[in-house]
């Protein structure tokens, strides 16, 4: 039963990156009507398919979440709320791994922005481009590996 609920779990938490990601470059906006029951259904189910495991889902949920939260307030412009929101998804999803989907996801956005500097200059600097699309990819990477 865990094997095929993790399967459901991966599957669920797949499309609904999909969902956010495709809104994140049309209206550079993670809505919070998808974003926080996600959120809330797979802690949930993470805890129940792994009960022994539950303060993994957590604390990996619950400090990614934080992390991403500092950025957030100190530089709003550059990092939203629902970027936080995401990546507490992310790490709901991931447990402790959330740290190699963060990386992937970031190492991802980093290699956009050197393109965008190599395609248009020192111009670049200034353009803006949804982040979540980035994580997103990130950890779906990790899911699949």
């Amino acid at each position: 039963m865990t094997a095929a609920g993790d399967t459901l779990l991966i599957v669920f938490v797949i499309a609904v990156l999909a969902v956010l990601s495709w809104r994140d470059l049309r209206a550079r906006v993670i809505p919070n009507r998808i974003v926080l029951p996600a959120w809330t259904i797979v802690l949930v189910s993470q805890v129940v398919l792994h009960p022994g495991h539950w303060d993994e889902w957590l604390i990996a949920s619950g400090v990614a979440a934080a992390v991403f939260f500092v950025p957030a307030l100190v530089y709003p412009e550059g990092l939203g709320m629902g970027d936080v929101k995401l990546v507490g998804l992310i790490g709901a999803a991931l447990g402790y791994a959330v740290l190699n989907g963060l990386l992937v996801g970031t190492a991802l956005a980093g290699l956009f922005a050197a393109a965008l500097l190599l395609r248009y200059g020192s111009g670049a600097r200034r353009v803006t481009f949804p982040y979540g699309p980035f994580l997103a990819a990130g950890a779906v990477v990790v899911l699949l590996v």
